[in-house]
């Protein structure tokens, strides 16, 4: 059948979370509904996030985050490709980001760390942070010790 999925389970010692890897010819309609699904139940305990986009509310997965930052008085969602404003403070957002992946580096920002490309200690002392998707932002100089600190305990990318 055309529209079966072969699944393999394999158990590994080396992983205490759950690791899936999809092999397909091209990103179809059917993995994007499989991703979703594993998605789904695997984040439940972190869910999407309501936020307003052109009078809008849409629901934006922490998966899809970039960043979450303040400008001005608008606290502001950034994914690779789109900016909505949430109607919540950034601690209350803090406190519902999953705490694995998103990092405050500063006052007014929250990042996720997953969509981090690179760190760049410059000889100022500043760390410099780049995503992948080419944005880049600043880790303020009141949390660059624990940056440090959480990037050579964990070896994060970068560190």
């Amino acid at each position: 059948m055309k529209d079966m999925v072969e699944i393999e389970v394999v158990l590994d010692e080396r992983y205490s979370d759950p690791h899936v890897t999809i092999r397909t010819r091209s990103n179809t309609q059917q993995v994007e509904n499989i991703i979703c699904a594993i998605e789904d139940v695997s984040h439940s305990d972190f869910p999407q996030i309501a936020a307003v986009q052109d009078d809008s509310v849409v629901f934006v997965s922490q998966r899809d985050i970039v960043r979450v930052h303040t400008e001005g008085r608008k606290l502001l969602i950034q994914t690779e490709n789109e900016v909505y404003t949430v109607k919540r403070t950034l601690a209350g957002l803090e406190d519902v980001l999953n705490a694995s992946r998103f990092l405050r580096i500063s006052q007014s920002e929250i990042i996720n760390l997953y969509k981090v490309k690179s760190f760049d200690f410059n000889l100022a002392g500043t760390i410099g942070v780049e995503f992948d998707c080419g944005i880049k932002s600043w880790v303020s100089r009141s949390r660059v010790k624990q940056i440090k600190a959480l990037l050579k305990q964990n070896s994060i990318k970068g560190g």
